[in-house]
């Protein structure tokens, strides 16, 4: 399949053979009874590898899958906050909050309407405001607030200026 009439060739260790017309690279590949696989056509000479191919596969895949294990999906937790919320019981939340921004994390913030509270909008307002002022500095608004039913939720994200600082200060 590789139509060069010269090529580099390398052997499964990355020591270079030298330049090599095809042919040559070919009989030696298959003396070795392996594969001459090319790795870029951009150089020139392109260049070659002598290497069993199905175990570069598998090396290759198994690269790919050790990859996929360490990206780290971003995950939506959910904070429930309420119209008339104790400042303990706020505090605890906002903290809950702030540690999944901090972990990468985007955080859905509902707030809920039980019963005659949907009458007093405001105060929900209100908290979702305290909420956007008290994590300005480490979130940035996904998703405004917007009135679902009886609840009233909003998104935040992690904001990307903040880790940049912190892993400068380490």
């Amino acid at each position: 399949m590789i139509r060069f009439p010269e090529v580099r060739v390398l052997t499964e260790r990355g020591e270079a053979l030298g330049v090599l017309p095809i042919q040559e690279a070919l009989n030696r590949a298959r003396e070795e009874e392996k594969d001459l696989v090319l790795v870029t056509d951009k150089a020139k000479p392109p260049i070659v590898k002598i290497i069993e191919l199905a175990k570069f596969k598998y090396q290759v895949q198994q690269k790919e899958a050790e990859s996929r294990k360490k990206a780290r999906s971003q995950e939506t937790k959910e904070v429930r906050f309420s119209p008339f919320i104790g400042e303990g019981d706020y505090q605890t939340k906002l903290k809950k909050v702030s540690d999944y921004l901090e972990d990468g994390d985007k955080v859905r913030i509902t707030i809920e309407f039980k019963g005659r509270l949907i009458t007093k909008k405001e105060f929900g307002d209100e908290i979702m405001q305290r909420i956007f002022r008290d994590t300005e500095e480490i979130a940035s608004i996904e998703i405004r607030p917007q009135m679902m039913g009886k609840k009233v939720m909003a998104q935040l994200m992690p904001a990307k200026g903040k880790k940049k600082e912190q892993s400068e200060e380490n």
